[in-house]
């Protein structure tokens, strides 16, 4: 253990979806910074990864899982209350929990586009309200809602997931105004393409039929799917952030991270949008 680990000792973090990807590399980052980190997972029978990796860095004291599933107010409110009354405190939350869901609008039930929001927007939403209270009261707090580019640009094919992480762009625009004068900061991670899990469990099971008017379209934007996550960068990145994220005394609101996402925000706040899509259309064509 190095002196940076005992740096937050008597600080906690409540982090969400850490059975997989930034959740779990973001619990151990945080405990390496010497957070006592409430690792929360709708299903825990799902810990044993995110265990492993803490006993092998010497970090299990500092992880302690808890059920919480976002989409289901009493597991919520039974999460936070664990963590107070294990902690008394929460000083920093990662909204991390989310799936994706792809698929052509018009192909898309609606059940599943519903299932979408619920997770990705109105569980952060409701996580943040439960939280909220303790951090007015301790007059400081960090919030780290983590979106995706895909809440900065939409892509064909990615309609419910952008839908759902532009909703928690504006949400965290309008709670940063809101809760700033009570010491609570609220930060927006944006990554680009990672190595992760979730794009494997939502566009594998793509919303789509054998006759479909979408089929071309659908295959370029599988290609690009694939491509980008076979040469995507670690994960580890956006965990890192977020830890320099903590430290951070006056952060800002928006942190895109990943390869291409500064050039894309930029392109896109620059560029009249016909000639932007026209890049998209583009780049997807390439892909055969």
């Amino acid at each position: 253990m190095n002196s940076e680990n005992g740096q937050n000792a008597g600080t906690t973090a409540l982090i969400t979806g850490t059975s997989s990807g930034f959740g779990l590399l973001t619990a151990l980052a945080l405990a390496r910074k010497g957070y006592q980190v409430a690792a929360t997972m709708r299903d825990i029978s799902r810990q044993g990864e995110l265990l492993r990796q803490a006993g092998e860095a010497g970090l299990a004291e500092r992880i302690h899982v808890i059920s919480l599933d976002v989409t289901d107010s009493a597991s919520i409110q039974s999460a936070v209350a664990a963590v107070l009354d294990k902690f008394g405190r929460v000083d920093v939350l990662v909204n991390n929990a989310g799936f994706a869901v792809g698929g052509f609008v018009e192909e898309v039930n609606m059940e599943a586009w519903r299932r979408q929001m619920e997770t990705n927007f109105f569980g952060l939403v409701e996580v943040t309200k439960a939280v909220l209270p303790v951090m007015r009261s301790q007059r400081a707090g960090l919030i780290v809602n983590v979106s995706s580019v895909s809440g900065l640009t939409g892509f064909p094919g990615y309609a419910p997931y952008a839908a759902s992480k532009y909703a928690v762009e504006g949400f965290s625009e309008s709670l940063r105004q809101e809760v700033l004068p009570f010491g609570i900061r609220v930060v927006l991670v944006e990554p680009a393409s990672f190595r992760t899990p979730i794009w494997g469990k939502g566009m594998e099971g793509m919303h789509t039929s054998s006759n479909s008017p979408y089929r071309e379209q659908l295959a370029q934007v599988l290609r690009y799917s694939r491509t980008s996550a076979e040469t995507a960068p670690d994960p580890d990145r956006v965990a890192g952030l977020i830890a320099r994220i903590t430290a951070m005394k006056a952060p800002r609101l928006r942190y895109p991270v990943g390869k291409g996402s500064r050039l894309l925000l930029i392109g896109k706040t620059l560029l009249p949008w016909k000639v932007f899509e026209g890049i998209i259309a583009s780049s997807l064509k390439k892909m055969k």
